[in-house]
């Protein structure tokens, strides 16, 4: 038998909050764990704790809800909470994420409790991440590619312009961004911030390494396709013939 389903609240309208609070009091199978006021609130919820339930509000100032679910580890299941945007409700319905309306009306919001009930007692171990990257790809690419990422570095939360990044080193399942001489660990994977990141800005050369175009001094050929990239800094680079030629393109263009 499951347990208690364990929701959080993240919303920077504090009736919103305590209208939820107050949905989710009469249900003795949900247990409240957390509520967060605004996105670098959430971000750092989530750096120590897990849910099952996400009640996200996406318009909120700062750092939105999108912004937010890069950041994380997200729940499996996620209700978001929205003022009325037609694209974004589009999206959720093409993408099979449940979604609410402010202001919220109880019997549709008991409607996206009992959906999230029952997809709590289907096969846990899925992972949430994998079924959010579709819909962020599709918010993306209809809202453009950020100018900054949110970075957390001794205990606090930073908003790093895209620009400052001269190049970007694999770490296994995270990544290191190398600005100005510094290395920042980043919670994202080389996959997600190539997907991320505007490709008239950067380019992936090697399955390691993403560059900065605007750092490139020099491009040097070496033998089979590779080559050497060599940046304003003087950092050496590996290119592998994988993508040299999509690289050469670009600084063609």
């Amino acid at each position: 038998m499951p347990g208690k389903i364990r929701a959080v609240i993240v919303d920077d309208e504090p009736l919103a909050r305590q209208g939820i609070r107050g949905f989710l009091s009469g249900d003795p199978s949900v247990k409240l764990v957390g509520e967060c006021r605004d996105g670098v609130d959430a971000i750092k919820f989530f750096s120590d704790h897990t849910a099952d339930l996400l009640f996200l509000d996406i318009q909120m100032p700062e750092v939105n809800g999108f912004e937010v679910l890069e950041s994380i580890s997200p729940p499996r299941m996620i209700v978001f909470v929205t003022a009325y945007d037609k694209y974004a409700v589009e999206a959720f319905n093409v993408h099979a994420f449940d979604y609410l309306l402010k202001p919220i009306d109880p019997d549709r919001f008991t409607e996206a409790l009992n959906r999230a009930k029952t997809e709590f007692g289907r096969d846990r171990r899925r992972d949430g991440k994998s079924k959010l990257l579709p819909l962020l790809s599709a918010m993306r690419a209809h809202e453009g590619r950020p100018e900054r990422l949110v970075v957390r570095a001794a205990g606090r939360m930073h908003f790093l312009p895209t620009s400052e990044v001269d190049w970007i080193e694999a770490a296994g399942d995270y990544a290191y961004l190398h600005v100005k001489g510094k290395k920042i660990l980043h919670r994202e994977t080389m996959h997600e911030l190539e997907q991320r990141l505007a490709p008239g800005n950067f380019c992936r050369i090697h399955r390691s390494t993403i560059v900065n175009l605007s750092r490139i001094k020099e491009l040097q050929p070496l033998t089979h396709g590779e080559g050497i990239l060599h940046l304003r800094d003087g950092t050496r680079l590996d290119v592998s013939r994988t993508y040299r030629q999509r690289l050469v393109a670009l600084l063609s263009f």
